[in-house]
């Protein structure tokens, strides 16, 4: 298997890896595919490189994890599980364009890798294609496993009670938010800025990556000149995904477009197929002082009539918010890291998490002002503390869900552990001499 981060070719090094000081061998097979020495230490190395520790002596637990993944690769075969391979592109896609910002340039990452860009998009190509498969093979292994609640309520009362979990402190918090509104004169230029950087490219004055390294408040990609890596259409909003997915010549920049995160112009790199890599200029309007002290005067007002009970809160997200991710749920906000609407207080935006420490449940917060993570702009807030839970041992009454997700959990490892048990006797297995003396995790590896 190829592995992608190769930094150091296997044969320059110096020091031998086993006695006989073999440059390349097939170490294991595992059915009909073999796994080399040169492979387990590319792996070796990468771990090192990123700081990983191997529990274990590397040259048997990495073969090891090896072999258990070429089993899942052989049922995945077997049952025909495919992955869509757009999501295996962007995955990809969004790994090189995090290398190159992180090295600096394309060419740089080239010569860190010591491998061309094409080589690179290639392994990563098969490392994420085959951890997407094995995924989708084990939740089909464990699909059947769907604790009653007769089962979680038993496997909680069979817990010591040192293995009771401890579930940290968590809320749910509702949320009303109102962007106060940009003059027309910050508008107007906001736009001739734009014009300007166009008009400029277009002549050839300027150079478009360097006006956006220069210029451009998307941070992210001004460091790689606004260039934001292939993407498909329904990865960007709409209005953006409209006007560059309809750009023809490389040379030529677009219209002025308006989307929720700012103004934007953008330049056609490349195109392939249903996807394209693109350049983009952004520039978001200042709202004054002004402004966002009218704002706040609102939103007190709402917060008020809120307390006397005069508007629900419910009712107040739907007649004023302007968060689009929670107008329709009564403001409630959602984790994006559980698909849960309960937050730990690290897990809240940090503004978020100081209004709410000291409050009750039911209670509203005066008005703040705060940057909206998914525009990256400055809006005026208040929220509610819907519920609130103290950091306390998981019981059956208030963290049902918790302990169902921890039968699953048990239950899954279990059977994939019998799982891997069995193929293993299953399954045509040589484990070359000098590597067949490790304590390995199973067992089974050594057919008698």
């Amino acid at each position: 298997m190829k592995k992608i981060y190769s930094i150091i070719l296997f044969i320059l090094l110096l020091a031998p890896l086993r006695a006989d000081n073999v440059i390349d061998q097939v170490i294991w097979v595992v059915g009909d595919e073999p796994i080399l020495l040169s492979e387990v230490e590319e792996e070796r190395l990468r771990a090192q490189y990123e700081g990983q520790q191997i529990p274990g002596d590397p040259y048997c637990v990495i073969p090891e994890q090896m072999a258990i993944q070429k089993l899942y690769l052989h049922q995945a075969e077997l049952d025909s599980i495919e992955v869509n391979e757009s999501t295996v592109s962007h995955q990809v896609d969004m790994r090189i364009n995090y290398y190159i910002s992180q090295i600096g340039s394309r060419e740089k990452m080239e010569e860190y890798f010591r491998k061309t860009s094409s080589e690179i998009r290639e392994e990563l190509m098969e490392a994420v294609r085959n951890q997407m498969i094995i995924q989708q093979l084990q939740s089909k292994l464990t699909s059947h496993i769907k604790p009653t609640p007769a089962e979680v309520r038993r496997f909680y009362r069979s817990l010591p009670q040192d293995s009771i979990p401890v579930v940290a402190a968590h809320v749910e918090v509702q949320i009303l938010s109102l962007e106060p509104p940009v003059p027309r004169e910050e508008l107007d230029r906001i736009k001739a800025r734009l014009r300007d950087y166009t008009e400029r490219v277009n002549s050839g004055t300027a150079d478009f990556a360097m006006l956006a390294r220069l210029y451009s408040e998307d941070t992210e990609s001004a460091k790689r000149g606004g260039e934001l890596g292939f993407v498909g259409k329904g990865q960007l909003v709409e209005a953006f995904a409209d006007v560059a997915f309809n750009l023809t010549d490389p040379k030529k920049v677009s219209r002025i477009v308006e989307t929720e995160y700012g103004y934007h112009i953008i330049q056609l790199i490349e195109r392939k197929g249903e996807r394209i890599n693109c350049r983009h200029i952004l520039l978001r309007p200042r709202v004054s002082a002004d402004d966002k002290i009218k704002a706040i005067n609102h939103l007190d007002t709402i917060a008020k009539l809120i307390r006397q009970d005069s508007l629900l809160f419910e009712q107040a997200v739907a007649l004023y918010s302007q968060d689009k991710q929670t107008a329709l749920n009564g403001g409630l906000m959602m984790n994006p890291a559980t698909g849960s609407s309960r937050f730990e207080y690290q897990d809240l935006p940090p503004e978020i998490a100081k209004q709410i420490y000291t409050m009750q449940a039911g209670d509203i917060s005066e008005p703040f002002m705060m940057m909206d993570p998914t525009k990256n702009k400055e809006v005026c807030c208040i929220v509610r503390l819907k519920t609130k839970q103290d950091v306390h041992k998981a019981n059956l009454t208030d963290d049902f869900q918790v302990i169902r997700a921890m039968l699953e959990e048990k239950l899954s490892s279990e059977f994939l552990d019998n799982w891997i048990r069995r193929k293993q006797k299953e399954t045509y297995i040589q484990i070359s001499t000098g590597w067949q003396g490790c304590d390995f995790q199973y067992p089974g590896w050594l057919h008698e």
